[in-house]
């Protein structure tokens, strides 16, 4: 490690963040955070318990009146002087994902901006939050709709966007005047705990926003959401947890976000242009090292074009350059542990026994840390597990199709419904697919959509709600009505 980077990870705040105030965990416990391409302790963090969890929502809890009550140009401001704090520390930001999370500079320099952006989208929709007034239909009465915060919300979010998944909760949270308890991810937790002490310079008042680190995340969410404080449950993850968390939330009928597991097609028709297909294929399923819920897990090409558009990503996938993310001109780096790379090691096996094609990669990396080689397989038959689960790692699957009604099917034979990327150079046949493909999200002719000022989410098992875009803060309003006399 170096000088630089030892110095960054020493400002970092390794305690509790509870009622505005850095506390050591009850227990006096600390985990260990990893770099996960050296395997290496880089900062241990404090270990919350169930305790330190209510304490947590004990002070949003006591914070949400005043802060409901905030005049929302004050919460705008706030969130506005955070953003300008998040631009002057990019660096720090940057270097600090790369070192807890293992993607290239280049990809968590692209996140801070992207994250940062949902600090300045809504800030201004703080001030834009709206009702309406008017007459009933029969003239007996005034109506009066408004919009009221949600109240306390609970956050949990995951590794592999630690900046991200924080800002796109916490930024619309704060602006509709809720206050809120972040569980960030056990394997990447410093930079949250960075982004919230710029929150603190930023002006957030006490209790507003409570961080609480630990490695057992049901240990101290539990006794969160079963709290009936508690108003609202946003969740990032797994598909398999967020149904847990759905059921727990029942219990106090909690308004839940909920963003799941993706199983992302790619579809290239015959009529595509295949270099911009292939420049989306990389963007799609490399982004984030494939560790992305957005990233494309099944290529489904057209048999005419299949050998061609193969051969033309194999050449891009083989010239990728694998290694620390701190290194000059990396694209690919660790994945997040060893779990991950069992995870492709199987299923890449599987869709061999099964009949596939490994035209480059294929493997994992010997040595320090948790690598696996950017891989393309081909002739991947309908049968193979990687075609039915995310895979989450650096894999580019391809199968083949016939026709328009083929390609739909195929798209759609799967319990996620996150998003799709469609290549086709035929507008009418692209407007059909936004129309039959089952997705919260489309890619057309594009392989990367995420923008904070557009909805994201998805339907079927990839979860419910929407998070970005003006549809964010109503996740975080509730809808009151009133009636008055007519006179």
């Amino acid at each position: 490690m170096t000088e630089s980077e030892s110095a960054l990870l020493d400002a970092v705040p390794n305690q509790l963040y509870i009622g505005g105030q850095w506390v050591d965990a009850a227990s006096g416990a600390t985990f260990a955070v990893r770099d996960p391409a050296t395997d290496e302790v880089v900062r241990e963090v404090a270990d919350a318990s169930a305790e330190d969890g209510v304490r947590a929502l004990d002070a949003a809890v006591a914070a949400q009146d005043e802060w409901a009550a905030t005049p929302p140009r004050t919460r705008s401001d706030i969130l506005r002087r955070a953003f300008d704090l998040v631009q002057e520390h990019k660096d720090d930001l940057t270097l600090l994902m790369t070192l807890e999370m293992g993607k290239p500079l280049a990809e968590s320099r692209g996140e801070v901006a992207y994250g940062g952006e949902f600090l300045r989208w809504f800030s201004e929709e703080a001030v834009r939050i709206t009702g309406r007034y008017g007459r009933t239909p029969e003239g007996t009465g005034r109506m009066v709709v408004s919009q009221r915060p949600v109240g306390p919300s609970f956050f949990i979010t995951p590794w592999n966007f630690p900046l991200a998944m924080a800002t796109r909760k916490i930024a619309p949270a704060l602006a509709a005047g809720c206050t809120v308890v972040v569980k960030p991810a056990q394997l990447t937790p410093l930079t949250t705990l960075f982004f919230v002490k710029l929150l603190e310079t930023a002006g957030l008042p006490a209790g507003v926003v409570n961080v609480i680190t630990s490695a057992s995340s049901s240990r101290v969410s539990a006794p969160i959401i079963a709290d009936p404080r508690l108003r609202k449950l946003s969740f990032t993850g797994s598909t398999p947890v967020g149904r847990k968390l759905i059921a727990q939330a029942a219990d106090n009928v909690l308004r839940v976000s909920m963003e799941l597991g993706g199983n992302a097609p790619f579809v290239v028709f015959d009529d595509a242009d295949l270099d911009k297909a292939v420049d989306g294929a990389m963007a799609a399923k490399f982004r984030n090292i494939g560790q992305a819920c957005t990233a494309a897990n099944r290529f489904i090409v057209h048999s005419s074009i299949a050998d061609e558009f193969s051969a033309r990503v194999t050449e891009r996938v083989s010239a990728m350059k694998i290694g620390r993310g701190t290194e000059d001109g990396v694209q690919i780096g660790p994945l997040i542990d060893d779990d991950a790379i069992e995870k492709a090691t199987a299923l890449v096996a599987d869709a061999t026994d099964r009949g596939a094609t490994v035209l480059t990669g294929g493997g994992a990396m010997e040595g320090t840390g948790h690598f696996y080689e950017p891989t393309v397989l081909s002739g991947v038959t309908r049968d193979s597990e990687i075609l039915r689960e995310e895979i989450f790692g650096p894999v580019l699957a391809i199968s083949t199709f016939t026709d328009e009604d083929e390609a739909v099917a195929l798209a759609n034979n799967t319990e996620y419904g996150l998003v799709s990327y469609v290549y086709t150079q035929d507008l009418a046949r692209g407007h059909r697919m936004i129309d039959r493909i089952e997705t919260g999200m489309m890619g057309l002719n594009i392989g990367v959509i995420s923008n904070a000022a557009a909805p994201f989410g998805g339907v079927k098992q990839s979860g419910v709600g929407r998070e970005g875009g003006f549809e964010g803060i109503h996740e975080y309003l509730s809808t009151k009505y009133t009636l008055t006399p007519a006179e």
